[in-house]
């Protein structure tokens, strides 16, 4: 389909591309485009700007000189999951992104993107709600910072105003803790009908700390909070599949045309268990 009429401005600055946000009422960001684009194509928005902030140097890099790790929303999923900052220091968002869609949408598309869209299905909102992640929002009135925590409202909502632009995401360095990303899906290139990303840091082989993120259980992603406590001290295979039997508990999944209620809280407990498994190096 070919979408409505729009008006464009590509932007150079961030000053600049607040600017333009604020000069509509109905403004839409475009990055990577791979999520906004087929949604104008679709006519499921009709913006009456789309604002493109493609040629912004400044979100664009990646930093991991200090105690964190600082990815600008502009970096690609490409960019991201290849880093030396990010694969040392926050391995599971780099484990989390190298499943996203195939290799042309990862040169193309952005993890800022994909954390602005929200989408319930995706793989790094999750993570960065595990992680701890801290976001930098840009507006008329300045900058400010947004925890994880509060940053993700609903589906396809964040804590990004209408006039406002994500600038960066950064994460709390991760060194030494074991990671893996679970992720059930139909085809290896479909979005996840439920993952899974946990982080374990181990201490005389038991986990003394763990964080877990899930993915397309709600409208938002989840954080198994029970299941973290719970996990503290486990050193078998059969402390933890006892300690992840809980990480459904107190969720309300929806039902569609690839998974009941049901056998996603399955999914849930069963890739934990994996997750967690492989994060923590224990297989029996």
């Amino acid at each position: 389909m070919i979408p409505a009429t729009f008006g464009y401005t590509r932007a150079s600055t961030i000053d600049d591309a607040v600017a333009a946000l604020a000069s509509s009422d109905d403004a839409k960001v475009l990055g990577g485009g791979q999520s906004l684009l087929p949604v104008l194509r679709l006519r499921l928005n009709a913006p009456e700007l789309v604002v493109d902030c493609s040629g912004i140097d400044e979100i664009k890099s990646i930093d991991g000189s200090g105690d964190r790790v600082v990815i600008g929303s502009g970096a690609t999923h490409h960019a991201v999951m290849n880093d030396s900052a990010v694969t040392s220091s926050v391995p599971l968002l780099a484990q989390a992104t190298a499943t996203v869609a195939d290799p042309q949408i990862r040169h193309r598309g952005t993890v800022g993107g994909a954390l602005a869209h929200a989408d319930p299905r995706a793989d790094q909102p999750p993570v960065a709600l595990a992680l701890d992640a801290e976001f930098t929002i840009a507006g008329p009135g300045g900058r400010r910072t947004v925890p994880a925590a509060e940053f993700f409202v609903g589906p396809f909502e964040t804590a990004v105003g209408e006039d406002e632009l994500l600038v960066s995401a950064s994460f709390p360095k991760y060194d030494g803790w074991g990671s893996h990303y679970e992720k059930f899906n139909r085809t290896a290139q479909a979005w996840s009908i439920v993952g899974v990303g946990a982080a374990v840091r181990m201490d005389s082989g038991s986990i003394a700390e763990a964080r877990i993120g899930l993915a397309n259980v709600g409208g938002t992603p989840m954080r198994a909070s029970a299941t973290e406590q719970a996990l503290v001290g486990a050193s078998s295979m059969a402390e933890i599949e006892a300690a992840c039997a809980q990480a459904a508990d107190g969720l309300e999944p929806f039902a569609d045309e690839d998974a009941d209620v049901e056998f996603r809280k399955h999914l849930v407990t069963v890739l934990t268990k994996r997750a967690v498994a492989t994060a923590a190096g224990i297989s029996s």
